[in-house]
This record gives structure tokens, sequence and C-alpha cells, in this order.
């Protein structure tokens, strides 16, 4: 993942143990049957001795748990979610996304980003390959959705510089098109069909809470289907977004 800089322009270090600890809590979580110390000493390219103290330390702090020699996901980190109060999104509901997929008949998806990945994280559809997609919380390319679009538009100019310049050299037409269509995608809070993707095509909006942009919400289907409802997709979707704004 990219360094995201600090508020002076200087790149943030990244720290190994930092690196390792992150990797182990995420292959963790990932697991459904555990994963044992070579497994993750395999993913991390590292001796067993050094991950054993790093493991043993997170099984002591309540953030992995151990039975018959494989490591899962302790109680730790839920209770960091509890401590927060409230989940990630508040104005956008599940029902929000299921009213979309209603009047639409297309899919309707939550996405946010962590790191430099975009995750759906609910979403409303008969479609298998969003279900797969939010379910499965597998990691998308912003630069290759609607909905990222929203996101990196959102971004301070700190973060986006390097979020972009990370990108693969194959993602360059997809920048440029993005950076020719920043200014108006960040007063407007809105991307209408950017073919961003050859599998699927959307219009997204921002879902903004105290100020902050914090997800998006979109509504996908086919290049055609998109492209030739988008009017009706645009009215749609912020008619639905005007209400999630009035919610306190």
């Amino acid at each position: 993942m990219p360094t995201h800089p600090t508020p002076d322009g200087r790149p943030r270090p990244h720290h190994r143990m930092i690196d390792r600890v992150s990797t182990i809590l995420e292959r963790a979580a990932r697991s459904r049957h555990g994963v044992t110390l070579t497994e993750f000493a395999r993913e991390l390219d590292a001796p067993m001795s050094s991950i054993q103290g790093l493991v043993n330390g997170l099984v002591a702090t309540g953030y992995l748990d151990e039975h018959d020699r494989r490591y899962s996901l302790g109680p730790a980190p839920f209770l960091l979610i509890r401590l927060v109060g409230r989940p990630t999104v508040t104005t956008v509901s599940h029902e929000d996304l299921e009213a979309l997929h209603e009047e639409t008949g297309m899919t309707a998806v939550l996405a946010i980003m962590v790191g430099s990945d975009l995750y759906y994280v609910d979403y409303a559809s008969h479609d298998p390959r969003y279900a797969y997609l939010a379910e499965g919380f597998v990691r998308r390319s912003p630069i290759r959705t609607s909905t990222g679009w929203i996101l990196l538009a959102a971004m301070e100019n700190r973060d986006l510089w390097p979020q972009i310049g990370a990108l693969p050299p194959s993602d360059a037409e997809l920048v440029e098109r993005f950076l020719q269509d920043l200014t108006r995608i960040q007063a407007e809070g809105l991307v209408a069909a950017p073919s961003a993707s050859t599998e699927a095509d959307g219009v997204s909006v921002a879902v903004v809470e105290d100020g902050r942009t914090v997800a998006a919400v979109g509504i996908m289907g086919s290049h055609t289907e998109v492209a030739s409802r988008k009017d009706e997709l645009i009215e749609v979707l912020t008619r639905h977004q005007r209400g999630w704004q009035k919610r306190p």
C-alpha cells in the first residue's frame, strides 16, 4: 500500500513490526478455520522464531485466540469497535439500499475505503457477484469503480496524489480520465457511468456525515443498462441522497 504522507508532505515510514502485526490480524480475520504459525511465517516471509513472539503477544492481549495450534481473531478488535460507539456509516441503512434496488431493479452498494483499497460493506442485489464482493470483504481498486471515484475525489491532495501515483501503469488512462473529471466530482459529489471497469458500470453519490465524505452509494449494472438509464438513475439516486442528508 502507498504511504500516506504527514501534514507537511513528508512520506510516513513503515514500521516492520506494525506491518507484521497488521498482516497477522488481517490474515486471521479472513480465515474461517484459523491460521498456523507456519502459515503466518510463510505469509510474512519471516522466521517462525520472530513471528512466535508477535503471535504470543496478540493472544495475551486478546487480539488472537489459539485453539489446537491454530489462531483466529480474538475479541479485542470487536471490543474496539464497540468502544467507538457507532458504525462507519450511520445515515445510510441496508433498508435504503433495498429501496434503491426495488425502485430500479439494479444492484445497490455501499462502499468505503480502508487504506488503499475499496470495500463493498453492504449491498442489495440478486447478483451473486456483489454478494461475494460484500460478504467476502474483497478488496477492489478504487480507480476501477464509480464509488471509488467518489471516495478518491473526497481526499485531500496530500493523500490523493500518493494514492493515484502508486497505481500500476495499466491504470494510467483511468487516472487521466479521473483527473479530468475531478473538479466536477468534488463540486457535485456524483459520478455517472465512468466506464472504469470492463465488468460493469454505475452511478454513485457521496455519503456525507459531519461535513466529511465517509462512504459512497452506487447503483450498478451492465454498461448498456447504465448508459441507457443514466438520467433516470441520477434522479433516483440524488433524490434518495437528499433524504439521507436530512437525517440527524
